[in-house]
């Protein structure tokens, strides 16, 4: 039993401690207490107090990828923002002028089309209405919707330019995109052209690979034939000679060519059939089939090796035997007739067999079906096959097949009516008409269907069809001409600064692209690739859109020649109206005469109708935000760093890329950050309709934006982020575990003085351990925040507020903190760490944690204009490293966890109450762990009232721990009485005659403050 004063009640003397003092409440309160931060910045506008402070510093531009300003933000755009804060943030507090412009995308379809839902609500029709006037309430929409999503990203805690943000279709922006195209058309790299684009029937308008999504989609499948109508050698198995060429057969006059296809409505603009010299082909003969096929007993199949069983089992064969190889050279020379030959007169031409380096082998037939109004790859090799097919009398006019409302046209003879897809996306007929034509005539040899990934358009979830129709271009692979002039001085096509000069012989925009993403540092580094490959294999950039929304395509044709004009003054007076009335103006009556001026006749040219794709607005934004220094004078051309989600690589990085090379000759960044999507908890895509989507306004008024804030910087960015209630309330235990650290240092500060701060040179080694463990944060830290690595950044700091500080530190320190002399260098000491810890914690979170901190720092700091986003990181002296130090603590912290083990069983066996009543024995026989504790009170650092150190062998009952060899304890009671104020169990406590039920250390306390008149 412990040895305890008896006879009258001990004296209280909780009034005599040091305890923490603070207002700062233990409860966050985030939701009701944030919006009182955001007021208190915005009347202070720390924005601009920032810029002021940071006038002088270098520049870092993190440039603002405009959110579409349509609906409320989404927890994607959350993330965004969030990310694109931290960097700012860090990066100001880093030492730079870190300006943040926020802006918004307001032109194109998604706006237009909820114009259009309005319009149809009222029964109204889009085509009646002017289009200026249709304009100006698309314009209307979007500015209502970019005020709304203003006030939902500052709730976030977002700090930038508000008042003055960059929208795409204010008037000068609209002028400088208008500069831009005419910049690539006078620098011939704009053309009009017919290629298949992928085009949407529901939207009635031409698509980018960037408004593409790919989702399931069911199509139909058939295997049709095309017979061979002209006389071909072919090598007989049975009879080869020395050449291997063997007897020359006439054999295909009777087979046919097969070919694979998802888009059976695509066979009426067939016009060759493509195979590839790499690929092994031989004749096949079906030998045995019910009598119900379509493919027949006796019929002659031309077929990829490796395919044939595949084809054969679609086609239901159950016999059918090889009968002789076919050779490219003999391929070359087939011609089939069209499938649908008879169908009224319009397929009576031959198909031609062309050898293409596209086809494989590893699906369908070894042929591919070749419509090249409805492919790119058909396309491609069809216009490359121009002189051959010319030398066989093959037409080479490609037919406009499938009208822009999903219609057959009259160039699809037989098909009136039909439709391939209708206004909602949703299949028509085409497929089905096509195959009954096909199987009337004895074209069909299986068919079937096929679930996989198909282009979707990214607003209308529908899936669209490539078609071939008239659309504006940019080379990718042409030499670039003359280099026009930029506005802001410097020609078109000049080298980035500290860039060599580009080889005219190579100055094609692709190339350009290719050394600019080379030049380009990328966080993770793989979307180095992932962009190089995207660029590297693209078809030339389309930019025309046909609709009305949107800055258009400011070029006049002239009608006789096809060429553009190219005149500075016609640009300049396009240019000039644009800035005054808006894109408008080239809408209003008479604009062509005005533009034009006196010398030309309107009636010679066509006025382009068309608008831009709106990623070309985007890819803009570096011309007329990043060098417009009136307007913004903090930013600085190339950006520092575009930041983006990953879809971005083929977006808004991508566009700018290609139009910043096209005007520029170089990337407009310096750097890409590329983050992943949000995911629900289980890891699957959110969607409304599993019912899986996290709303960040729903998390804000439930748990504050903090909350929001620290899940996005303890996530792996570069991944896919999760997030869902488990998630979420696992980020608010760990906010709540470092809001009680920093409320605990708050309180215990609060008795620091400046003039008892103590040098670090007469600091108690443990002092001088946490200092040390702040000069190593202070690199780690900075250098995380360096790298962009903010999931770093709150490891480091949460492990080392919770294990090293809250769990080690502070547990130690509590006693003389609260029970030390006043005199006390030990007490002063640690006040000088605390100190420092609040300086180097409340920076290094501040980017994080933007509310929470500022409460923190006002609450110790309230005068007027103070906050802790007008520090910079502290200086944290490099004198305050210490590895030595360090490993010996490693060695005292490997003792005490042994001794906290065992007490720790104590504890829950109920034998103690409290680590203060216990007085271990410790047993340790490696004189590693003698010589750390040698000089130092380890009842102390184990807070126990008393200790024992052997250099013995222990009993075998003393506990011990694997991984601390050498060490063991036997837990034993503490001897003497409990001090009254300090509640150490020590023999001393009753030999101080003035305060006989305390320690020696707490009666000269005592006396300290009675002297102080305490």
């Amino acid at each position: 039993m412990t040895d305890t004063a008896t006879g009258a009640a001990e004296t209280d003397y909780s009034a005599t401690l040091f305890l923490p003092e603070t207002n700062f409440p233990m409860r966050a309160g985030l939701p009701d207490r944030e919006p009182g931060w955001l007021k208190r910045w915005e009347d202070m506008d720390i924005y601009a107090m920032q810029r002021e402070q940071a006038k002088d510093r270098p520049l870092f531009t993190l440039h603002d990828g405009p959110p579409y300003a349509n609906g409320n933000i989404h927890i994607g755009h959350a993330l965004n923002k969030t990310l694109k804060d931290l960097v700012s943030r860090s990066m100001q507090m880093l030492g730079f002028n870190a300006a943040y412009v926020p802006g918004w995308d307001c032109h194109g379809l998604p706006i237009e089309w909820k114009i259009e839902e309005q319009y149809r609500a009222k029964g109204k029709d889009k085509n009646e209405v002017p289009v200026v006037e249709f304009r100006q309430e698309c314009r209307t929409f979007a500015e209502q919707w970019v005020d709304i999503q203003r006030e939902e990203f500052k709730r976030l805690g977002v700090l930038g330019e508000w008042d003055n943000p960059y929208l795409t279709m204010s008037f000068d922006a609209e002028a400088q995109i208008a500069r831009e195209l005419m910049k690539v058309a006078t620098s011939g790299q704009l053309y009009r052209g017919s290629k298949p684009v992928m085009w949407s029937v529901v939207e009635r308008t031409a698509l980018a690979e960037a408004e593409i999504e790919y989702a399931d989609y069911e199509s139909d499948t058939i295997w049709v034939k095309f017979p061979v109508v002209t006389k071909s050698p072919i090598v007989d198995m049975s009879s080869q000679d020395k050449s291997g060429r063997g007897e020359q057969d006439f054999k295909l006059r009777d087979a046919s060519v097969v070919i694979w296809t998802t888009t059976p409505w695509t066979i009426p603009a067939n016009r060759a059939i493509s195979f590839s010299s790499r690929v092994e082909y031989s004749l096949y003969e079906v030998t045995e089939a019910p009598a119900e096929n379509w493919a027949k007993v006796g019929e002659k199949y031309i077929l990829a090796d490796r395919l044939a069983a595949d084809v054969f089992a679609k086609a239901k064969v159950t016999g059918f035997e090889k009968r002789a190889a076919v050779s490219a050279v003999e391929l070359s020379a087939i011609t089939c007739a069209h499938p649908l030959r008879g169908l009224g007169d319009g397929y009576n031409f031959d198909v031609p067999l062309l050898d293409g380096e596209h086809v494989t082998d590893d699906a369908g037939t070894g042929f591919v079906h070749t419509a090249p109004g409805h492919g790119l790859d058909d396309f491609e090799i069809w216009m490359n096959s121009g002189r051959l097919l010319a030398e066989r009398g093959i037409d080479t006019a490609i037919p406009y097949v499938v009208g822009d409302d999903g219609f057959y046209t009259s160039e699809a003879p037989g098909f009136d009516g039909a439709r391939v897809l209708d206004d909602n996306g949703k299949k028509g007929d085409a497929n089905q008409r096509v195959i009954t034509a096909l199987a009337e005539r004895n074209a069909m040899v299986a068919r079937g269907r096929v679930k996989h990934q198909y282009p979707h358009s990214w607003r209308s979830k529908k899936p669209v069809i490539f078609r071939n129709t008239p659309q504006w271009f940019v080379y990718m692979d042409r030499p670039i001409s003359a280099a026009g002039t930029s506005p802001f001085g410097g020609e078109v096509g000049a080298s980035a600064p500290g860039e060599g000069a580009l080889s005219s012989a190579a100055d094609t925009l692709r190339h350009r692209a290719l050394a600019a993403i080379d030049a380009t540092k990328f966080y993770p580094p793989g979307g180095q690739n992932r962009l190089r490959a995207m660029i590297a294999d693209r078809p030339d950039w389309v930019l025309s859109r046909q609709r009305a929304w949107g800055v258009p395509i400011t070029v006049f044709v002239d009608k006789k020649t096809n060429e553009i004009l190219k005149d500075e003054q016609v640009n300049h007076r396009i240019a000039q109206s644009f800035e005054e009335e808006g894109a408008d103006a080239w809408y209003k009556p008479g604009a062509a005469a005005r533009y034009l001026g006196d010398g030309r006749n309107p009636d010679d040219y066509e006025m382009v109708t068309d608008v831009l794709d709106v990623w070309f607005d985007s890819g803009t934004t570096h011309s007329w935000v990043l060098r417009n220094k009136q307007k913004w004078p903090h930013l600085k051309f190339p950006a520092s760093m575009y930041l983006e989600g990953s879809d971005q690589h083929r977006g808004w990085f991508h566009s700018s890329l290609l139009e910043s090379c096209a005007t520029n000759g170089f990337a407009p960044y310096d750097s890409v950050l590329t983050h992943g999507f949000t995911m629900d908890g289980e890891g699957r895509k959110m969607s409304k309709s599993l019912g899986n989507t996290v709303a960040p306004q729903d998390v804000i008024k439930q748990y504050g934006a903090d909350i929001l804030r620290l899940w996005v910087a303890s996530s792996d960015y570069s991944e896919d982020l999760r997030l869902g209630k488990e998630i979420i309330q696992t980020t608010v235990d760990s906010y709540r575990k470092l809001r009680n650290t920093l409320r605990w240092l708050l309180g215990n500060i609060a008795h620091y003085q400046p003039a008892d701060e103590v040098r670090f040179a007469d600091m108690p080694e443990l002092e001088q351990l946490i200092l040390h463990r702040l000069a190593q944060l202070d690199e780690q830290v900075r250098g995380a925040y360096k790298e962009y690595d903010y999931r770093k950044v709150v490891t480091l700091l949460t492990n080392f507020m919770n294990i090293e500080l809250s769990a080690f530190y502070f547990d130690i320190r509590k006693d003389a903190l609260y029970c030390d002399p006043i005199s006390s260098l030990r007490r002063k000491a640690a006040l000088t760490v605390l100190h420092h810890l609040f300086d180097c914690l409340t920076a290094w979170l501040a980017p994080i944690l933007v509310f929470t901190m500022e409460e923190v720092w006002l609450e110790r700091h309230p005068e007027a204009g103070s906050s802790v986003h007008l520090r910079l990181f502290p200086e944290v002296p490099r004198d305050w490293l210490n590895d030595e130090l360090a490993s010996k603590w490693t060695l005292i912290r490997a003792v005490r966890r042994v001794v906290t083990g065992a007490l720790e069983i104590e504890r829950r066996e109920k034998r103690i109450g409290s680590s203060l009543e216990a007085a271990p024995k410790v047993f340790i026989t490696d004189e590693r762990y003698l010589t750390a504790l040698a000089g130092e009170d380890l009842a102390e650092i184990a807070i126990t009232s008393a200790i024992e150190i052997g250099n013995a062998d222990a009993p075998p009952e003393a506990f011990t721990l694997d991984d601390v060899p050498g060490v063991a304890v036997l837990p034993a009671l503490a001897r003497g009485q409990r001090c009254a104020r300090s509640w150490k169990i020590l023999p001393e406590v009753g030999s101080d005659a003035d305060y006989p039920d305390v320690s020696l250390r707490d009666a000269q306390a005592l006396r300290e403050r009675a002297a102080a008149g305490l």
